[in-house]
């Protein structure tokens, strides 16, 4: 691959109490990963430096810059956010580490919205000593959506075996039902079915759709949301060439491995969505945010204060998101490609069955 090919994938610190950074370093200290991206890492040369020191096992050496029109495609690049020196104490929850993820995630939208980067992986942040008036939000979902001028984004979690979306995210279990309507879920439902077919590449995607309350209600006898705002939703979004069935009662669906027989589900809430995704899902799961005009993964975990700067932090969901983040920006590509010349894709449909021929022929 061309280095004009490859992908630049801006990399957020995170809270820098926390192991972002040493996810970072166990990431990208590997030179293959130069094959398929050029890294930019959104943070300081500092702050690199000081959980450097705490790998020594590690040999990371990275290029410095303040210009995304100056990369080194040969190497990570990190590009430096802040010049001061910042008291880094891993493992403590204190204001720095909020405020220093908000100028790391802010220069990396920048670069988004300038088109040098194709890509973002976010760091692990904390959303409580993030809180800002510049960031009064939930969570990175709702701030890129913001931020990106988007209507509608969904939250996917995925992994080799299964894709799992949610409905409301970060919010009280006894608000949900605020956050619920037929227009929302159906908002929902089109994103998430679009986004399987950019982003992940099928062409007819089936969506489960999974009730709000146990035994899906019990035709109302146990809530009635899944009669006046699910149903009515799926069915529309039917209408729209949304192929989604349900609701599906929550507590069989995963039991019963029917989750194997879609694309992806959609969740009701959170705890619905990433408790049976976490227990079920083959190794490390990612973070992706469908709906946006770029492409945005994280990993499937926090801030990890517990064991930040002892060097105990698992890569393998952080690495996995990177490599995530490279294949949805390829696969974007050959969306865009095949749906402005759909000649392209027929004739490269037909010579993959001439292919298909011969081979069972041999």
């Amino acid at each position: 691959m061309s280095e004009l090919q490859k992908p630049v994938i801006g990399i957020t610190c995170g809270d820098l109490n926390g192991i972002g950074t040493e996810l970072i370093i166990k990431s990208l200290h590997d030179n293959r990963i130069l094959d398929v991206c050029v890294p930019v890492v959104f943070a300081s040369s500092k702050s690199i430096n000081f959980y450097r020191k705490s790998l020594a096992d590690i040999n990371f050496v990275f290029n410095t810059t303040k210009d995304l029109t100056r990369l080194n495609p040969k190497q990570v690049n990190v590009f430096n956010c802040w010049e001061e020196e910042v008291a880094i104490t891993p493992g403590q929850l204190n204001e720095i580490g909020g405020k220093y993820a908000r100028i790391s995630l802010q220069f990396a939208i920048d670069g988004l919205k300038s088109g040098h980067l194709q890509g973002l992986v976010t760091a692990p942040i904390n959303k409580k000593n993030i809180q800002s008036p510049e960031f009064n939000y939930t969570g990175h979902t709702p701030y890129l959506r913001d931020q990106l001028g988007v209507k509608d984004v969904v939250m996917i979690l995925a992994a080799d075996n299964m894709r799992v979306a949610v409905v409301t995210e970060h919010v009280p279990v006894k608000d949900i039902t605020q956050f619920l309507s037929k227009e929302i879920i159906l908002s929902k439902l089109q994103v998430l079915n679009f986004s399987l077919q950019k982003d992940f590449g099928i062409d007819k995607p089936k969506i489960a759709v999974l009730a709000l309350n146990p035994h899906a209600g019990d035709e109302g006898l146990i809530g009635n949301e899944e009669e006046t705002i699910i149903k009515p939703a799926i069915k529309e979004a039917k209408y729209k060439n949304v192929l989604a069935f349900g609701p599906f009662s929550a507590d069989a669906f995963f039991a019963r491995g029917q989750h194997e027989k879609f694309d992806a589900v959609l969740a009701m809430y959170h705890d619905q969505g990433l408790i049976p995704f976490k227990s079920l899902s083959v190794g490390e799961g990612i973070n992706y945010t469908a709906g946006l005009p770029i492409v945005r993964t994280s990993p499937d975990h926090g801030t990890a204060f517990d064991i930040a700067g002892k060097g105990k932090a698992d890569p393998s969901s952080f690495i996995d998101a990177i490599f995530k983040a490279v294949d949805i920006a390829r696969q974007r590509s050959f969306y865009e490609d095949n749906h402005r010349n759909p000649l392209r894709k027929m004739s490269a449909m037909v010579v993959a069955n001439a292919e298909d021929e011969r081979i069972e022929e041999q």
